[in-house]
């Protein structure tokens, strides 16, 4: 007679938790850097809004030598009809502000914002814009890690 030997078949349970549990951990790490990530990405919107904000408010000061005093001097399209910027809101400091929709970052009603600022050069005529978060209107500031890239440095 011949000895047999039944070979194992399939994992063990401990070999199943503990893949289970690597799984479980993966997701807890992902999951909020995933929603980050599309928050991040909505933001995009609000930078097209300023862009276009930089663009008149560069016209105004390079023709004048002055930041525009008020909105309409700016030009500015203080309601653009736009999924997640809500308006856009400007003080005569040069801080232009996007207000982004409520349920936009956190699905609350609150409104929140982030700006760009002018810094101007008065002998050359030129502006160069920083981005940062600001609270404009009634909204709240926009928590920084939801900036895009090149607002967060």
């Amino acid at each position: 007679m011949k000895n047999q030997r039944t070979s194992q078949q399939g994992f063990t349970l401990i070999e199943l938790m503990i893949v289970i549990a690597i799984v479980g951990i993966l997701a807890a790490i992902a999951l909020p850097a995933y929603q980050d990530y599309t928050i991040r990405s909505k933001m995009s919107e609000p930078i097209a809004a300023l862009a276009e904000a930089k663009t008149s408010i560069a016209e105004f000061y390079a023709g004048r030598g002055t930041l525009p005093t008020d909105v309409a001097a700016a030009g500015l399209n203080v309601n653009p009809d736009r999924p997640i910027v809500q308006s856009l809101a400007y003080d005569n400091t040069g801080l232009v502000y996007a207000i982004v929709r409520p349920g936009v970052v956190d699905n609350t009603s609150t409104a929140f914002s982030f700006a760009i600022s002018a810094i101007t050069n008065g002998t050359a005529r030129t502006i160069t814009w920083v981005c940062k978060p600001g609270a404009g209107g009634s909204a709240t500031a926009i928590d920084t890690k939801y900036l895009p890239s090149t607002c967060r440095g």
